[in-house]
């Protein structure tokens, strides 16, 4: 019978801490979204994906006019400047697809520049949120614009405004209305 009671006395101990710990939640995307600097660099990448995106289909455009250009001419070449032509024709192809994964690929440009100008401000972000969480004692703060999904979040634990109050920037109220 002591060793129950022990038992329970040092389950209770020690569970008792993990009650006490005060949790929060942020909503990056909205913080982000009500960022000057943040809205900037956006429109930046946006732009700069438009123009990379009107390259690449310009280069394919113009393939597709050698390729039809061939077809109609294919008859009456010689062989060695059909070859000619099918080397050009899928030289310049792959050109294209080589320009398409620098742009766009995993590491290419787009990659590269988004880090360039969003990380900074996303790292300026996660540095508020840790020191309002260690001066307020939270435990924990979850993003609920992430893929972790939160059924349900009591306001009283949003530090939204907290956070960006931190970083000088005053709430865009448009955006609770939806």
């Amino acid at each position: 019978m002591k060793k129950l009671f022990l038992t329970a006395v040092l389950v209770a101990l020690i569970a008792l801490p993990l009650f006490s710990q005060k949790y929060a939640y942020i909503d990056s995307e909205y913080i982000l979204s009500n960022m000057p600097e943040y809205v900037e660099a956006q429109a930046e990448l946006d732009r700069l994906a438009v123009q990379w995106q009107n390259e690449i289909e310009a280069q394919f455009k113009s393939i597709d006019s050698m390729y039809k250009k061939y077809q109609v001419e294919a008859i009456t070449l010689p062989e060695k400047m059909k070859k000619n032509r099918e080397d050009a024709i899928i030289a310049a192809e792959q050109a294209a697809k080589n320009l398409q994964k620098k742009r766009f690929g995993t590491d290419g440009d787009l990659f590269k520049k988004r880090e360039e100008l969003v990380r900074p401000i996303q790292d300026r972000v996660f540095t508020a949120i840790q020191e309002y969480a260690k001066d307020r004692g939270f435990a924990f703060v979850f993003d609920v614009a992430g893929d972790m999904t939160i059924v349900y979040a009591d306001p009283k634990w949003d530090i939204n405004d907290q956070i960006m109050q931190k970083l000088g920037i005053s709430a865009n109220r448009d955006n609770d209305e939806e």
